[in-house]
């Protein structure tokens, strides 16, 4: 057709289209031209296109816990499964039967598949999860199925089919997994409008789990992650949407100036950590002078702190910084009957040990039904040949006739089979072969049906016990693969860190006194102190008005600042002493208050607030110090004394709000310090907190007493080292504390401890010295370790003997008579030369060693404790005096 003839066409389909309009009126021009809306298209096709990837694509079935590209991989894999390792490609290539989105992402899906090490057997370069490192191309790595997949998660048999998307295959719609994969494994993704995550889970911790939950017992699990680290699940909200966990890197003090990160929070891999830290080393929240990256098998991460650094604090400042410290929000989101849900995962581990227990109820009926029809037939060859009814067949001359013969020679023995005989069991016993009659042997018949009679009744029998069954089922599967997945994660409490406490010192303050003005940019006014950009402040001015400000490059506080320093909130034990003039009555009064919660950049009045007052003396102290004053008053008739001296410790603290005690009514000249005074607060009450190893003030955890001036707290380890610190609140703690108590210089310590050298067992005698290094009192070999220890005065320990010397009687011995006090790196003396196999602590008696010197009034002694005369013999109760570990 030409153009002409085109042109000529399209101007006779124009006359048409008016010639239509014209008879119909001009009306229903949309039935006309069949005009579909865009909105109503819009609308139909992303409905269906959401659909697609909600069900087909991001979110996982909550029955086989697997994304459809993963059941994919499985099943191909399983096509492919010979018992023999397949090139990745391979399996890539094949897997493109069924999943229809290319080769990347069945590539990336059967990638992170291998890298969880239970479904996948692999084998090359499948990449690092620690540091990121992404695995060889498909064509170098090699790929098949482990021996759990093969168990736990094929079975043709209870397997539903459909076609795959082009028609020309078959696929599952879910496998019959008989295991709580989905969290095990853990999934993430990203759909139109909703979204899943689910955290992985322990192994065993599951089993154990499902276990419970079939014998109607109570459970609680929670994640378990591959990098380790540390979790506080305390918000999990069992996995709905809404909970939040938060989970921490395990960093370990090496000594002062180094630090080692061993494990990772979950969804971080090395290099993105170290990217973090130098980031906040970069912005001065951290002081790191190197990161050394040695990570292989194993996270191992040194990090060398600047001079002058506390290691506690870094630790804290890493954790607030850096991604050291992270928050995850689970959302538990599966397919079920084609429709997107929202389960907990206890929820989640019910429907899967249900159906779990549903599966094995399949495969033990199919297994009876084949059973049965296996020894019908069994039975119907041993009645066709033992009877000879083969006979009957001879003189039939039809194929009818041969069915029928056959037919009514079995009728007398029917009613002794299990189901009726039907015209295929008839023509499966014409194509027994003459050989196999000629050789039929009875007894062995008998016998196979006896077995088969045998294994039908356990069949039976574990159907009627369907539960028990499968709690059997789950022990055997932990039995054999549980041994690798011990818990990796663990569960802990995080204290709160506040950043403001461990931030490290980045920026200087300076301040305009004068004029009123304060922040980091006036370098040539006068310097105040170094801070952090994210520090409060606080600035008293001389009216007595004081505010707490964020530390900015300037900002205006108000004129006659006398007092400038870095805020700390909540502080009660600083201590403010303050001698200021009335305004109104002229009087001066004297104060004594602590500043603890405020409102930031809002104006708070340390004075009455009356115009004209003024500050005629402060003090800032830090441990709540009461220092002695001299007032010089001016000169007026009938005063005789023109000074006097006042003791602030004579002066009740009371809250900010008051407005004190009168000092004088006289005019004052001049108020100076006339000697620095002692704390009046006392102690501090330190209390250890076992949950997140940390030290506190509010009153959680063991008691270990006030602290002052050079205390130290005495540190003793389960791996037989002891250590004394300080008692700042930002120090960490081992996790395998034996005795945390405040230091008591002359305390004897005697202990027992397997020397993994020698392989005998030693006892020694020694006092702790002050010293913040670790100390071992026991060696360090890989197989020693402590057996028991106690503070005892006369510890007393019943030994028991085995191998060759086992029927030698126990011996008791007296520790304080066998061995003397000497330095806790003695070896000590051996505790038998016959081959010990236990030593249990006795209860212990002190001795009557005659009455002491002169006691302190106020100590605590074993006879003021059980109210006894001193020197009079009591028996103490071994809770309160001793520590023992298994051997």
């Amino acid at each position: 057709m030409d153009e002409k003839d085109e042109i000529q066409n399209g101007e006779e389909l124009d006359q048409a289209d008016e010639t239509a309009l014209e008879n119909n009126g001009g009306e229903n021009t949309e039935e006309l031209y069949k005009v579909a809306h865009i909105s109503g298209m819009y609308k139909d096709w992303f409905l269906d296109y959401a659909s697609y990837v909600i069900l087909e694509r991001a979110v996982p079935n909550i029955y086989d816990g697997l994304k459809p590209v993963q059941r994919r991989i499985l099943h191909s894999m399983k096509r492919l499964d010979d018992g023999r390792y397949n090139k990745v490609a391979n399996i890539i290539g094949h897997t493109m039967q069924f999943h229809p989105h290319g080769d990347a992402s069945i590539g990336d899906a059967l990638v992170q598949l291998g890298q969880k090490n239970l479904l996948v057997d692999m084998q090359g370069n499948w990449g690092n999860i620690l540091t990121g490192d992404r695995a060889a191309a498909p064509r170098y790595i090699e790929a098949r199925l482990s021996k759990f997949a093969l168990e736990v998660v094929f079975n043709p048999k209870t397997t539903a089919w459909k076609l795959s998307y082009d028609g020309r295959n078959k696929e599952p719609l879910t496998l019959p997994v008989k295991f709580p994969l989905l969290l095990a494994l853990g999934t993430e993704g990203i759909a139109v409008g909703l979204a899943s995550k689910i955290l992985p889970h322990n192994f065993n911790e599951l089993i154990d789990a499902s276990i419970l939950y079939l014998k109607g017992k109570p459970f609680e699990i929670f994640p378990d992650f591959p990098s380790g680290g540390l979790a506080d699940f305390s918000r999990y909200n069992d996995g709905l949407r809404g909970g939040a966990i938060k989970v921490r890197a395990r960093i370990k003090k090496i000594d002062k100036k180094n630090l080692i990160i061993t494990e990772l929070p979950y969804g971080k891999t090395t290099g993105s950590l170290i990217e973090s830290i130098i980031k906040a080393n970069d912005k001065g929240k951290i002081k790191i002078k190197k990161i050394d990256d040695n990570t292989s098998d194993a996270v191992e991460i040194h990090l060398t702190l600047a001079s002058g650094v506390s290691a506690d604090k870094t630790i804290d400042a890493l954790y607030a910084f850096t991604d050291c410290e992270l928050s995850i929000s689970p959302n538990s989101c599966v397919i079920r009957d084609d429709k997107p849900e929202f389960p907990s995962v206890t929820e989640l581990l019910k429907v899967s040990a249900d159906h779990t227990q549903g599966l094995l109820s399949q495969e033990l009926q199919i297994r009876l039904n084949e059973l049965e029809d296996a020894w019908h037939l069994s039975s119907l060859e041993k009645i066709f040949i033992e009877k000879k009814i083969y006979r009957k067949i001879e003189e039939c001359e039809t194929w009818e006739a041969v069915i029928e013969a056959i037919d009514t020679g079995l009728k007398p023995y029917k009613k002794l089979l299990l189901r009726k005989v039907t015209r295929e069991d008839i023509i499966h016993l014409t194509e027994i072969k003459i050989k196999r009659i000629s050789k039929y042997d009875v007894k062995k018949a008998d016998e196979h049906i006896r077995d088969l009679e045998e294994e039908m009744e356990e069949v039976k029998n574990n159907l009627a016990h369907i539960v028990e069954f499968t709690i059997d089922y789950y022990r055997k599967i932990k039995k054999k693969y549980g041994k690798p997945w011990a818990r990796k994660t663990e569960i802990r409490s995080f204290d709160t860190i506040v950043a403001t406490k461990v931030v490290a010192v980045n920026t200087k303050l300076f301040a305009n006194r004068k004029e009123g003005f304060i922040g980091t940019s006036l370098k040539k006014d006068e310097f105040i102190c170094e801070c952090s950009d994210i520090d409060d402040v606080i600035a008293i001015r001389k009216d007595g008005k004081y505010v707490v400000t964020k530390v900015a490059d300037k900002a205006f506080v108000g004129k006659n600042i006398i007092h400038l320093a870095v805020f700390k909130k909540n502080d009660t034990r600083t201590i403010y002493n303050i001698v200021y003039q009335d305004g109104r009555t002229g009087k001066v009064m004297v104060k004594r208050t602590a500043i603890s919660g405020v409102t930031r950049d809002k104006e708070y009045d340390l004075t009455r607030g009356k115009h004209g007052t003024r500050i005629m003396y402060l003090s800032v102290n830090p441990n709540g110090e009461a220092e002695k004053i001299k007032v010089m008053l001016k000169p007026r008739p009938r005063i005789k004394n023109l000074s006097f001296e006042y003791d602030f410790g004579e002066l009740a603290i009371k809250g900010r709000f008051s407005m004190g005690n009168t000092l004088t009514k006289y005019a004052v000249h001049k108020v100076t310090l006339k000697e620095k005074g002692v704390s009046t607060l006392g102690g501090r009450k330190i209390w250890f907190d076992e949950d997140v190893f940390r030290l506190n003030v509010d009153g959680r955890g063991k008691f270990l007493g006030e602290f002052s001036g050079d205390d130290k707290i005495l540190v003793v380890t389960k791996r037989g080292t002891f250590r004394t610190t300080n008692f700042d609140l930002s120090n960490h703690f081992e996790e395998d504390i034996l005795i945390i108590e405040k230091f008591s210089p002359g305390k004897v310590f005697s202990v027992i401890y397997y020397d993994g050298t020698n392989k005998y067992f030693y006892v020694k005698r020694f006092e702790v010295e002050a010293t913040e290094k670790e100390q071992h009192f026991i060696n360090d070999h890989p197989d020693s370790k402590l057996v028991s220890l106690t503070v005892v005065e006369y510890p007393r320990f019943e030994i028991s003997f085995g191998g060759k010397n086992k029927d030698r009687e126990s011996e008791i011995v007296e520790v304080a008579e066998f061995i003397g006090v000497k330095s806790f790196k003695a070896k000590g003396k051996r505790l038998s030369s016959y081959v010990v196999s236990d030593v249990h602590e006795l209860e212990p008696v002190v001795k009557n060693e005659g009455l002491p010197e002169k006691p302190a009034e106020d100590a605590e002694t074993p006879e003021k404790k059980k109210g006894l005369r001193p020197g009079q013999e009591i028996e103490l109760d071994p809770d309160d005096t001793q520590m023992t570990l298994d051997l």
